[in-house]
């Protein structure tokens, strides 16, 4: 017996030859005729017990348009976003961009395969009221938290669309339809594939009756009355001959949903061993039983596929490729990680549940794919074992950590030409999110202290068409936005830096080299030939193992309580002049750090903050505190900067300094290359501005919360009072390398310069050892690597630390160790 996937039964027009004599007979076709109407008030008080009111549209897709372009508030910002799951249909992304909105997808859960709610929740905290719409999608008809989308609608003030296509039918956990009494808008569709089969057409539902009155206006040309547009319209009203079939599918859908419901019910007794979704609610209106392969025949989806249809059934992919997959929204949407929706969305498939089927046919299919199932694991362990003892990778470079400075080598290789002859040398690349080029600083809540036009410069004429033409992706618009201010929000350096990535990865994959993310370096260690064996594990516990000649280590840096705990400051250790009051600065900085101060300060009536240390860190500590809406209740004073080292700004060149009145410099602060003074030492962007102002550079009027006291040493009593004052002392006093460990090729650990907090890098970004001796064919690149420019580089003469630029990494450091790279391949190969 055949068993396609979908077989549509949709009412049939011939029984209903009443019907359609008395649509001629009225004379109206469309615009919200009769029919229209009746079928309007009987799904009301069918489906939703008469709460609300309903709309009928033209379908779904016309309805989402219309909704989302509502709830946004009808004129939305120009940057305005959509957010919405990976694992959803086309539609939904489709409608977002034609109601003029940014798509902004993110992960799913993997139970019941909807939005996963705490990136929803971190999202609206990143982005705020740049969010215009969420627009949750339930899942295969699955019924949803709707009340948890009322609170995050009340609590971030966003509007809400509910994508409920397949749900025309669920009854939720209450015995209610799904939706009813919600205050925002659901869409459903009645395509004649889904559950509720017409032809095409859809519904729009609120609990809200005056919100779906303004949609009948904008649904009709934008006419709320007469024939004078009003609001944003479009045609998208459902003709009386659909509204006609609609009616008559309201009647049996009772019916429908049941007989599916018993067949999914058999699917799943029948395939207890498969992945199913963990739908909510008392009855889902099931128009297909989606299950997961086995992780490892994923791979061998479309042999399945192939094989089964060879059995009689037809079999689907739904939704792979999900949304963020998807080229064209690759193009124009703002894509989060999304490892979970990656991995399902890779395993899934689509068995058929149709109204001709019955109970019984479900564990038919259900032997049919174990057969096919089984012969495919055959196959799969016969591959293995042919590939047992099989040589490991011979590379020339693996590169560990896909982060900021970890891409930032490859765009410097691209800008240059070299990409192509690194990566066809033996490349691979290792990094632990699902996602590359961002790492964490989407994380953070302060603006870069790298200019927007430098992030831009990564892409902007690169050789590369596909790099270049990120200039005008949203995310490098996003970015163009902040061009001449005082640097980017963090966040929104993170959508430009992951886009960015995924080109470079596409370039890497297409040359030959391999991207391993979600693949988590344990360890390197030397090989007997001098070779480095870095040992991956992937997410599921699998490793394997890179054989390379070169590694580079781009792991960035790391920031914990017991460091800066220990840190002496005035002679003492930090943490017995602060005790429980002390904070580290990576921890205010973060996104929700501010809120953590908050906790820490309420009740404090005049809050006393010590801020210790000189760094753009500290001083972006201090700006955040400052400018955190609503204020703190700081006095004059209240938040003292306590730093060893003057604080001093950077300037262009001399002459901008003296116009401002700074000469606290001399020759050796000058850049013999670039002539900018204080071009690594000196603050930058909205760090320098606190300083100028508290400096009173340049006319500027001190800020009276901020004092500074420089340290005088170690009995620096004055030090210890203002800390032993203060309601809060924040320690901003460095990162640590988190670097993988190296071991020799006897297995014993190597003792590397950082781990006495000495540079991990020497001056060609060399991992040094403890002896400060170049590890040969091991490189470093990044936050806390400590390289120092020289040379060509530029650099003033005074500087006494590190150097942690994007824009070094993403040219002169990033080239420096790229160029090492193939010279150091041409010298093997000859």
């Amino acid at each position: 017996m055949e068993f396609p996937l979908i077989a549509p039964q949709p009412p049939r027009l011939s029984a209903m030859t009443d019907g359609l004599r008395r649509i001629e007979a009225s004379g109206v076709f469309s615009n919200n005729g009769p029919e229209v109407r009746a079928f309007e008030a009987e799904a009301t008080e069918r489906l939703f017990g008469g709460s609300g009111a309903c709309l009928a549209v033209g379908n779904a897709t016309l309805g989402l348009m219309v909704a989302l372009r509502q709830a946004a508030g009808l004129r939305p910002r120009a940057d305005s976003l959509a957010l919405m799951p990976a694992l959803t249909f086309a539609a939904t992304a489709q409608a977002a961009l034609w109601a003029g909105l940014t798509p902004l997808i993110c992960d799913i859960e993997p139970d019941g395969w909807t939005a996963d709610p705490r990136q929803e929740e971190a999202l609206l905290a990143r982005y705020g009221e740049r969010i215009g719409v969420i627009v949750p999608y339930a899942t295969f008809g699955t019924a949803i938290d709707l009340d948890r989308y009322a609170w995050l609608a009340t609590r971030y003030r966003v509007g809400v669309v509910i994508d409920a296509a397949a749900s025309l039918g669920t009854i939720d956990a209450a015995g209610r339809g799904f939706g009813t009494g919600a205050p925002f808008a659901i869409v459903y569709s009645m395509h004649a594939t889904k559950t509720f089969s017409v032809a095409e057409g859809g519904l729009i539902y609120s609990g809200d009756a005056a919100r779906v009155d303004q949609m009948r206006g904008m649904v009709n040309f934008g006419f709320e009355q007469g024939r004078s547009a009003t609001l944003p319209g479009i045609n998208a009203k459902l003709p009386e001959v659909i509204a006609l079939m609609a009616r008559a599918k309201l009647a049996e859908i009772d019916t429908v949903c049941a007989h599916r419901a018993g067949i999914d019910a058999a699917y799943r007794a029948a395939l207890p061993e498969l992945t199913m979704q963990c739908s909510c609610g008392r009855r889902q209106a099931t128009q297909f039983m989606p299950v997961l392969l086995p992780p490892a025949l994923a791979p061998r989806r479309d042999a399945i596929v192939a094989a089964m249809a060879a059995e009689g059934v037809g079999v689907g992919q739904y939704f792979s490729p999900h949304i963020g997959q998807q080229p064209l929204f690759r193009e124009t949407a703002l894509i989060e990680p999304t490892p979970v929706a990656d991995a399902i969305g890779g395993r899934m498939l689509s068995l058929p549940i149709t109204d001709a089927m019955q109970a019984a046919d479900g564990p038919v299919i259900a032997g049919r794919l174990r057969r096919v199932l089984a012969q495919e694991t055959a196959r799969v362990g016969r591959q293995g074992s042919q590939q047992q003892g099989a040589a490991m990778d011979d590379l020339t470079t693996v590169v560990i950590g896909g982060g900021p400075a970890g891409t930032a080598m490859l765009t410097a290789a691209s800008k240059q030409g070299k990409l192509a002859p690194l990566v066809e040398a033996g490349f691979a690349i290792v990094e632990s999110r699902a996602r590359m080029g961002a790492g964490e600083l989407g994380c953070y809540a302060i603006r870069s202290d790298t200019t927007a036009e430098t992030f831009l410069s990564a892409v902007k004429n690169n050789p590369h068409p596909e790099l270049a033409a990120l200039e005008h992706h949203p995310a490098g618009q996003l970015m163009g936005r902040y061009v001449a201010e005082l640097g980017a929000p963090l966040v929104d350096t993170a959508p430009l830096l992951s886009v960015t990535a995924d080109r470079l990865a596409g370039i890497v994959t297409r040359h030959g080299g391999s991207v391993l993310t979600g693949h988590r370096a344990e360890r390197v260690q030397r090989t007997p030939d001098g070779r480095w064996q870095t040992t991956v594990r992937d997410a599921d516990g699998g490793e394997r193992s890179l054989v390379s000649r070169n590694v580079v280590i781009a792991t960035g840096g790391y920031q914990t309580d017991e460091q800066v705990a220990a840190k002496r400051v005035a002679g003492v250790p930090l943490v017995a002049l602060a005790g429980e009051r002390l904070m580290r600065s990576d921890a205010l900085l973060r996104l929700g750090g501010v809120g953590q101060v908050e906790a820490r300060l309420r009740g404090v009536a005049a809050p006393r903050v010590a801020i210790i240390g000189a760094s753009t860190s500290a001083i972006a500590a201090a700006v955040l505190l400052l400018k955190h809406q609503p204020g703190f209740a700081f006095g004059a004073g209240a938040v003292t900067l306590l730093h060893r080292q003057p604080l001093k700004p950077f300037y262009p060149n001399v002459a901008a300094a003296h116009a401002d009145g700074f000469t606290d410099f001399d020759d050796d602060d000058i850049c013999p290359v670039s002539g900018f003074v204080l071009r690594l030492a000196g603050l930058r962007l909205e760090s320098r501005e606190l300083v100028l102002r508290m400096l009173s550079l340049g006319g500027r009027v001190p800020d009276p919360r901020v004092a500074a006291h420089r340290i005088a040493g170690d009995d620096d009593a004055a030090a210890r009072a203002i800390i032993a004052d203060a309601d809060l002392v924040i320690g901003a006093l460095g990162y640590r390398p988190r670097a993988v460990p190296l071991f020799g090729s006897d297995g014993a650990p190597l003792a590397l310069a950082h781990q006495a907090g000495r540079p991990m890098v020497d001056r060609h970004c060399r991992l040094l050892d403890a002896q400060d001796r170049p590890v040969p064919g091991a490189f470093g690149i990044g936050l806390s690597a400590g390289f120092v420019p020289w040379g060509r580089l530029g650099g003033e003469a005074s500087f006494r630390g590190q150097a942690n630029g994007l824009w070094l990494w993403q040219n002169d450091v990033g080239q420096m160790i790229v160029d090492q790279l193939l010279e150091r391949e041409a010298q093997e190969a000859a």
